[in-house]
């Protein structure tokens, strides 16, 4: 167990969840991880990148997937008929590297499970991020370049993977609020006061 403050921020999809994260990296100075998990994972486990990609905040059976999608190739230094490639083994080899990131200094954490991963943690915040669908639907059609039609789609399908992705990981509700330390609706109070109402919630609990 490290004495590293680690805040760990599940979001809803188009929420500002990674806005809020690089805000929050510039106001206290620690690291964001992101995508950039999947490229340590593959370093850490000697598995292709694009398998961690492939199954990333969705729980499903990577190898038959890649299959699938014929994606798979023999490029790679692990046999994927001993199940190694299922996406519970790629789960645990993120999951340690993410305990890793905790075990190397403070930092934000987005997704991936990392506020249960990280749960022995005493110094982990669970922040858990939502937003108005008008909010997002703004957010996504500017940022993806979608209609009105294909972004609701997308909201719709990604926050579906990720609570799915939870649920079966975690074991618990994606949008309970007594899975997190603190919830907070961006659309209400905008992203600047999420990152300031955050950094308050630090200072007292840790002082």
């Amino acid at each position: 167990m490290s004495n590293h403050l680690i805040i760990a921020l599940n979001r809803e999809y188009g929420s500002g969840g990674k806005e809020v994260a690089e805000k929050l990296s510039e106001r206290l100075g620690i690291k964001v991880y992101d995508e950039d998990i999947a490229e340590l994972a593959a370093k850490h486990s000697g598995i292709r990148k694009d398998y961690f990609e492939k199954v990333d905040e969705k729980p499903t059976d990577s190898f038959l997937y890649m299959l699938a999608m014929n994606t798979f190739t023999m490029n790679t230094s692990v046999n994927p008929f001993d199940n190694t490639l299922s996406s519970d083994r790629l789960f645990n080899k993120q999951a340690e590297v993410i305990q890793e990131i905790a075990g190397q200094g403070d930092c934000i954490i987005i997704g991936r499970c990392a506020g249960y991963i990280l749960r022995e943690e005493e110094k982990c915040i669970r922040i858990y991020l939502s937003a108005d669908k008008d909010f997002r639907l703004k957010r996504i059609m500017k940022s993806d370049h979608l209609d009105e039609k294909e972004a609701m789609k997308k909201i719709n399908s990604m926050d579906k993977k990720r609570d799915s992705y939870f649920s079966y990981y975690a074991g618990q509700d994606w949008k309970a609020c007594n899975t997190y330390d603190l919830a907070i609706s961006t659309s209400a109070i905008g992203i600047e006061k999420t990152v300031d109402l955050i950094c308050q919630y630090i200072e007292l609990k840790f002082k």
